[in-house]
């Protein structure tokens, strides 16, 4: 695994998974859940509800690059 990357454990709809994101990633996930009054698993679970099959890693940095651009410009 390259630097940078750090592979957590998250427990989704009653069973254990590994994620692995680069930090900065991990970081605004823990932002966005923080907004929303959210814990960090809630909202992977949020986001692998809505995934349709795509790698779950892949769908959370969608999620992260999405919130990002919606935010408003200051």
């Amino acid at each position: 695994m390259s630097p940078g990357i750090t592979k957590r454990s998250v427990m989704i709809a009653g069973h254990r998974t590994s994620v692995s994101l680069e930090d900065p990633f991990w970081a605004a996930l823990r932002s966005i859940a923080e907004a929303r009054g959210q814990s960090v698993q809630a909202l992977i679970g949020h986001i692998d509800a809505g995934r349709d099959g795509q790698n779950l890693s892949s769908a959370i940095r969608v999620f992260v690059l999405e919130a990002v651009r919606a935010m408003p410009e200051t």
